[in-house]
């Protein structure tokens, strides 16, 4: 058996609820895919289906991962919009990190050092902190969600990040559903 994992930095259930009001802005535009607000996160490397036997394997590489990115509780702002990959071939729609970001990236460096070195997959692209808002299933809506992306003040708010997460993804019928695995304090 396998399980599909990522390691994140979840945001506060306190900023789910203007995660939805930014994300209702972008209602009238046809073809978003809305993620959940409740489930909202940074993911700092998708590592995918990892074998049950692997598991432990890989806490004590995040583990590690977090200890050599010698980080302490740092504060974390997201505001700002932005799209992958391009704002003419939108896939997604993100929240940005205003604050917090070169934490953030450390911490996936440090991770991405640890995984790669047990056989995960590196990323393809450079990495670019961020809550994933929305993905597009097609371009109805695109100059709606190009105009929010570039005429919108987009601020959610801020946190102290505290811990970094390994995440278990379990695919359903209305979604992804997250819980988490374990937990790696700054």
């Amino acid at each position: 058996m396998s399980r599909r994992l990522f390691v994140s930095v979840d945001l506060p259930d306190e900023l789910a609820d203007d995660v939805a009001q930014l994300q209702e802005r972008f209602e009238d535009a046809s073809g978003l895919n809305f993620t959940d607000p409740e489930q909202a996160h940074v993911t700092l490397k998708f590592l995918g289906d990892v074998a049950d036997d692997r598991v432990g394997a890989v806490e004590d590489a995040v583990s590690e991962a977090v200890d050599d990115a010698d980080i302490e509780p740092f504060t974390a702002r997201y505001e700002g919009l932005g799209v992958f990959p391009s704002m003419e071939y939108i896939s997604v729609l993100w929240l940005g990190v205003a604050e917090g970001g070169d934490e953030l990236t450390r911490l996936h460096e440090a991770i991405e050092d640890r995984t790669t070195a047990m056989g995960f997959d590196p990323e393809d692209h450079e990495f670019t902190p961020h809550v994933t808002l929305a993905r597009m299933e097609h371009a109805g809506g695109k100059e709606l969600v190009q105009r929010g992306v570039r005429e919108w003040d987009a601020a959610v708010g801020e946190t102290t990040v505290e811990d970094v997460r390994l995440t278990e993804s379990e695919l359903t019928s209305e979604g992804p559903v997250y819980s988490t695995v374990d937990r790696f304090p700054l």
